[in-house]
């Protein structure tokens, strides 16, 4: 794979993705989170395959969290559970998952390929789905620090659908 610009300016190569402030989304927790994907995603690709899988399995749980705390922030905040942005999460993870199994079973060259693919989808990612989600929720006064809301009338419980993005309602 050769290097590739995404169109917000982080560059994605075979030894990871290249942190730039384009990946920010404006909250400051979330690009915490996001900022240790990407620590994660470059020591995985720069470990020898034979060494991955441990690494991989660590770097699971991390998005495991990542995604659950996004998503604990979408219902906290009005998104119904099954919104576009928790089903794209859903979708990266089942292949993640199913990945362990073909590296068991001899495709030691699969990590690689599946951490490859996701340093060209993660800036896409942050910059739409995870920067609509951060305006969202500054718009309605939730603070990821403390995961409350300053004033909770301001959304109803699962009243939207739409992926947190300001290209999906």
């Amino acid at each position: 794979m050769e290097n590739s610009a995404s169109t917000d300016g982080a560059v994605a190569s075979p030894q990871g993705l290249d942190w730039t402030d384009s990946l920010n989304t404006g909250d400051a927790r979330m690009d915490d989170t996001h900022h240790e994907f990407v620590t994660l995603l470059n020591e995985l690709l720069q470990t020898p395959p034979e060494r991955q899988l441990p690494l991989y399995r660590a770097f699971i749980d991390h998005t495991v969290d990542h995604f659950a705390q996004e998503e604990r922030w979408m219902v906290a905040t009005g998104f119904a559970a099954d919104n576009c942005h928790a089903s794209h999460h859903a979708t990266i993870l089942e292949t993640m998952r199913a990945v362990v199994e073909h590296f068991e079973q001899g495709d030691t060259d699969i990590i690689n390929r599946l951490a490859e693919a996701l340093a060209e989808w993660f800036p896409q990612h942050a910059a739409s789905m995870d920067a609509g989600l951060a305006l969202h929720l500054k718009d309605v006064g939730f603070d990821t620090r403390t995961e409350t809301l300053a004033d909770p009338a301001k959304v109803r419980p699962a009243s939207m659908s739409g992926c947190g993005s300001v290209t999906c309602s």
